[in-house]
């Protein structure tokens, strides 16, 4: 798993290998061995698939290309590797799409979150109302704050109500045992 992550889309890239590798890694989402637990995990092998192509979709996404093709203008030609992935959106939709309801919540919630990205394609829009009422529960029932963020990234672009702001981040020197006013340095007793 952490081969595919590095050999084909380390940093963020996509590569010529990105495409068919998510099209194998697509392929083999419903194989009975995708629910084996991985090593000291309890989540199953295929949310850490479906993970995967979230990373890889949202390195496509409108959003990182618009960002990229301000500083790289030509970034989204036809004839690049990100357009290649991009163009395979509704095929990998259609992959992810029976896991939207699945019974294990990391495989469900990573199949809703890749549903969104991938549902950026024109060819997808259809699906969009559907996907918001998945997008609202990752929003009522996700502690993941990036799953939430493109949760309300997705409703908004799409022009669907969301809930008030998201509550700031408490700030690093807030957190741990002593957060209740008390300094680092100062015993909890």
């Amino acid at each position: 798993m952490s081969e595919l992550g590095e050999l084909v889309s380390h940093q963020n890239t996509i590569y010529e290998a990105t495409a068919p590798v998510a099209l194998y890694v697509a392929g083999i989402l419903s194989h009975p061995a995708a629910m084996t637990l991985r090593p000291y995990r309890s989540a199953p092998i295929r949310a850490t698939l479906l993970n995967w192509l979230v990373s890889t979709a949202y390195d496509a996404s409108d959003e990182i290309v618009g960002r990229t093709e301000r500083y790289f203008p030509g970034f989204l030609t036809p004839d690049t590797t990100v357009t290649a992935f991009r163009d395979l959106r509704p095929m990998l939709y259609r992959a992810v799409a029976p896991f939207l309801q699945d019974s294990h919540e990391d495989v469900r919630e990573a199949a809703v979150i890749a549903a969104l990205i991938l549902a950026e394609h024109p060819a997808l829009a259809e699906h969009r109302d559907h996907l918001a009422a998945h997008a609202y529960l990752v929003l009522d029932t996700s502690a993941d704050a990036p799953n939430r963020r493109v949760a309300r990234k997705a409703l908004e672009a799409w022009g669907h109500s969301v809930p008030g702001p998201e509550p700031l981040p408490e700030e690093p020197w807030d957190r741990g045992p002593h957060s209740d006013g008390r300094g680092d340095l100062e015993p909890p007793f």
